[in-house]
């Protein structure tokens, strides 16, 4: 969520900035305004009804008394009688305005919060606007596979191999699914124990968080309420809260503090879990696009912190290490790739991918996204923390980066890795997760 006294001190520059990231939401930034400016009026409004209200009932009391004495000592009464009554009658009006002006103001904060949450994250400044068109290749590592044989297809290689059961994996699921099997299971927990290891000898703590989670969750990553249909909604018949199927482990590291407020002295948080991900978009029929590059489910290893703000950047740049780090761990050429703000996703203010070659797709694939939310992301879901110097609690920052998804680093392993007898060659790291073996080769 955007700041609002962002929007209110310069709404052209946030006009501006979302343009730069492909969205039109000049009449939407326009509409808050008007919201802010109404909802602050029905509060005065009501807050000086409820004050008149109050004198009126503090008034009426002292005249009841002045009444009492009044009968006592004999005294005609009609006259208080007849303030007490014109102070009642003026009280049923104001409760009646408070509680018109009250659902009002219930109605038009729903839609200043929903206007709020549909606002894309603003871009850093230094990104260059437009879409993927714009995206700029920061650095290169290593250099493209060659072959001196005609090369197989990942899923041919898998298939012959005895790695991967696609029928059987649509079978049980549909299209866009796939089962691992023997070696092929061992290679893909292979992958991920090697993420693990990686991510605990850096200081990263270790989560495996829930696969099913509440509507919040989605809302405070910004997921939601813009892309609530593109993830499995799961019905619940004992009653009416909305769960669903992660897409994405950063989807519950985002909320572990949800509403909490963190000890300066604990920043950062740097964590990482382990899940599948479960995603409706199965990607294009596109001939390249065979096998397991774009599935509903895939496994993946997520890295997630939490940072004040001063410390934002170097936690990006962190990130961004270990995610390559990785890669090259595991002897791929690729190059690291800063977003256009177009490109980014709704909830970041700065992506850089991590692209290695799949030789059968014949160009670059993402196998890393690192982005940095700045306070986005803990505006909606109210994560602060107490800064030690003021005593106060302040937004802090969220960064993510994949570290990371299997379902590319797999067939462009499998492809590069290949020989011309078919096997393929283990990468040095996996092989003590394999019990030294070094080569699959057909049984």
């Amino acid at each position: 969520m955007l700041d609002i006294k962002k929007i209110k001190e310069n709404p052209e520059a946030v006009k501006a900035g979302l343009r730069a990231k492909e969205v039109d939401c000049d009449a939407t930034v326009d509409r808050i305004l008007e919201l802010d400016i109404q909802i602050r009026a029905l509060k005065t409004a009501t807050e000086s009804a409820t004050a008149q209200k109050n004198k009126l009932a503090k008034e009426n009391g002292k005249l009841f008394g002045q009444r009492k004495k009044a009968e006592k000592e004999g005294k005609p009464t009609a006259e208080i009688d007849g303030i007490i009554e014109n102070n009642r009658q003026q009280s049923i009006r104001l409760d009646q305005e408070i509680a018109e002006d009250a659902e009002k103001l219930k109605t038009m904060s729903a839609e200043y919060r929903t206007a709020m949450l549909s606002l894309p994250n603003l871009p850093d400044p230094d990104l260059k606007p437009g879409g993927k068109e714009n995206n700029e290749p920061l650095r290169y590592f290593g250099e493209p596979h060659k072959f001196d044989f005609t090369p197989k297809h990942h899923v041919d290689l898998c298939l012959d191999l005895g790695l991967i059961d696609y029928e059987r994996g649509v079978k049980l699921a549909g299209s866009g699914n796939w089962m691992y099997t023997g070696m092929g299971a061992r290679l893909e927990w292979a992958l991920l124990n090697y993420f693990i290891d990686t991510h605990i000898a850096d200081g990263y703590e270790f989560i495996l968080p829930p696969h099913m989670l509440e509507y919040q969750c989605g809302e405070t990553a910004g997921q939601f309420p813009k892309f609530a249909d593109e993830v499995y909604k799961i019905a619940n018949p004992t009653d009416d809260r909305i769960h669903y199927m992660l897409p994405t482990a950063e989807a519950a590291l985002c909320s572990v503090f949800r509403d909490e407020i963190l000890p300066e002295n604990e920043l950062p948080k740097k964590y990482f879990a382990y899940t599948p991900c479960f995603r409706r978009e199965a990607g294009s029929h596109r001939a390249d696009e065979r096998g397991m590059v774009r599935g509903h489910q895939f496994n993946k290893v997520e890295m997630f912190q939490f940072t004040r703000p001063e410390d934002s950047d170097e936690a990006f740049e962190e990130l961004v290490r270990k995610a390559e780090n990785l890669v090259k761990g595991l002897g791929f050429h690729f190059r690291t790739v800063k977003l256009a703000a177009g490109d980014c996703s709704a909830s970041m203010a700065r992506t850089y991918d991590i692209e290695i070659q799949i030789p059968s797709m014949n160009g670059y694939k993402e196998v890393s996204s690192v982005s940095n939310a700045r306070d986005y992301q803990a505006r909606r879901g109210n994560i602060r923390f107490r800064r030690e110097a003021t005593g106060k609690p302040e937004f802090l920052h969220t960064l993510n980066g994949s570290g990371l998804a299997t379902s590319r680093i797999f067939p462009a392993m499998v492809e590069q890795n290949q020989r011309a007898d078919g096997s393929i060659v283990v990468p040095e790291v996996l092989r003590k997760y394999l019990g030294g073996i070094e080569v699959i080769e057909k049984k």
